[in-house]
């Protein structure tokens, strides 16, 4: 046994408490014994704040082929069309599942109600609670998870490591913020749902839990990361001046709600033919170039535009978005008049690479959700198809895993099988974290937000690098605020340095030094531990 740590065994080990995360505890149980590890509570999660819904194929005027083109149009040449093939096909039938193990989603005249998002050419987001599909459907997998035996959750327990021997995973070093400290975990397969990184900008619809340490864990354990460039920025979100966002569902301009200037003018309109539901990226930078000019040609130096919904009937407005309506509202905002809006990071459109069922490069540990990368989002997200790729490939994770040799959770494993370091934590060291967080929230957002420069991204990782330099010469490897503060740099070092490669305009990554897209970098990023940076098709 490794020291004094307290170990668990488990079939599987699951990190993280989003959709990926809950949906595949849920299938894996079936199999065996599971372990649900998370960062804090079991609701500190993206999926409980999504507003839009799920995207997939519901109604008989609409087809998997639609949504796949809808899906490569906005992923601007970069999506795996047979990833999105398995999305939009098998999408359905996880809804269907889900609605027969006892999920309800909104109705109309007793079928689906369907709403209409950005680069979407049809009708095909189903929701739930009106505008809070994310949390009525995370509220529904906790209720399943909770009742279910086989299944143990773990709240306010952090990964530190993801422990391997001979390129396969045997578990997670984890640390325990309610007993303060370390424990392991090992499993016949470990399934990261850990999310996205999007918390480390000012600006973010994310919580706070948000930060990357999936990507920075699968990164040290040597896995490929692969599209780290391409941050979605949501177009709107409500404007206040302490930088704290509330997301503004992309469905209430599916519903017809307009996009104004200073002036009153619909901006969107000369931009692109589908006006404000054209594909996020662009409706975003449209946002921020109209904020920049505001600043320089109009008397109105405000930092956001106008989403007007004063010309839509009020009483449908305030039924199809109740929840968005009563936070407008106690915010000091009428939803059904009109309300400022600026973009802010939303979504990290790559991740950890892997394969159709979500394996990585390291045997018997796999992806799933926002930190994977199958390929399917090529350079920008289709709006709601996040949701639907957590429940297919969340489920292909698990019922590939059953077909693979694996550790026996009661394996004894010793010192000699993985190098066994012990973390500790010193509270006084919590203050050099959260500046380091801080700082590097303002370098994300002032040099690698929705408009980069050369200049701008060398400055940043110039800045980063002066960062890691002060972690380091603390010379404290083991302790848990320095070590996750590494975390925070390995983040975001990947996406500038990735960001900076890329000399074209594409997606979630625009440059204005290269502007055009460029038929040069159509391939794909791909960044691993101790190996230079290349693009691969």
């Amino acid at each position: 046994m490794p020291g004094k740590d307290k170990m668990y065994r488990y079939d599987y080990l699951i990190a993280g408490s989003g959709l990926a995360g809950l949906y595949a505890a849920y299938r894996a149980s079936k199999y065996g014994k599971v372990a649900v590890i998370t960062k804090q509570k079991v609701t500190d999660s993206n999926t409980f704040y999504a507003q839009g819904g799920i995207a997939a194929v519901t109604d008989e005027e609409d087809t998997p082929q639609f949504h796949a083109d809808d899906t490569i149009v906005a992923g601007r040449g970069l999506c795996d069309p047979v990833a999105v093939d398995i999305l939009v096909n098998e999408g359905p039938l996880r809804i269907k599942e889900l609605i027969a193990f006892g999920m309800r989603f909104d109705m109309d005249k007793g079928h689906l109600e369907l709403g209409l998002e950005g680069g979407h050419s049809k009708r095909r987001v189903i929701h739930a609670g009106g505008d809070i599909t994310g949390r009525k459907i995370t509220e529904f997998m906790i209720s399943s998870i909770l009742s279910n035996p086989n299944i143990t959750l773990f709240e306010n327990h952090r990964i530190l490591e993801i422990l391997k021997s001979d390129n396969r995973c045997l578990g997670l070093k984890v640390w325990n913020h309610d007993n303060d400290s370390q424990e392991i975990f090992t499993g016949g397969n470990t399934i990261l749902a850990l999310g996205g990184a999007s918390a480390i900008y000012d600006r973010t619809t994310n919580p706070s839990t948000a930060t990357g340490d999936g990507i920075a864990l699968a990164w040290e354990a040597g896995c490929e990361i692969a599209d780290m460039e391409f941050i979605q920025f949501h177009p709107t979100t409500l404007y206040s001046k302490d930088n704290k966002s509330y997301l503004i569902s992309e469905a209430v301009r599916g519903e017809g709600a307009h996009l104004l200037n200073a002036r009153g003018e619909r901006f969107m309109l000369p931009v692109h033919p589908l006006a404000e539901l054209a594909p996020r990226d662009i409706v975003a930078r449209t946002i921020f170039s109209e904020i920049q000019n505001q600043k320089i040609n109009s008397r109105n130096k405000e930092n956001f535009v106008w989403l007007s919904l004063k010309h839509l009937n009020a009483d449908r407005v305030k039924s199809r978005f109740p929840h968005i309506y009563q936070k407008c509202s106690e915010l000091g905002f009428d939803l059904t008049d009109q309300i400022p809006v600026a973009p802010a990071a939303h979504y990290m459109v790559g991740g950890v690479k892997s394969d159709i069922n979500g394996l990585t490069q390291i045997s018997n540990l796999y992806v799933c959700g926002e930190l994977a990368s199958t390929r399917i989002m090529g350079a920008n997200r289709l709006a709601s198809n996040s949701l639907s790729e957590c429940l297919v490939f969340g489920y292909r994770a698990v019922e590939h895993s059953v077909s693979q040799a694996r550790l026996n959770p009661h394996h004894n494993i010793s010192n000699q099988t993985f190098s066994i370091k012990e973390f500790y934590r010193d509270e006084f060291l919590s203050g050099f974290y959260n500046y380091i967080k801080e700082s590097i929230a303002s370098i994300m957002t002032e040099y690698t937000g929705i408009v980069r420069t050369e200049e701008g991204l060398r400055k940043a990782l110039e800045k980063i690098t002066n960062l890691k330099n002060e972690i380091s010469a603390l010379k404290l490897t083991s302790e848990y605020y320095t070590h996750t503060a590494h975390f925070l740099t390995s983040t975001a070092t990947l996406i500038v340095t990735a960001a900076l490669a890329r000399e074209e305009s594409r997606g979630g990554h625009y440059r204005s030094d290269f502007p055009e897209e460029n038929s040069l970098f159509k391939k794909h990023s791909l960044q691993q531990k101790n190996e230079e940076l290349k693009h691969t098709i």
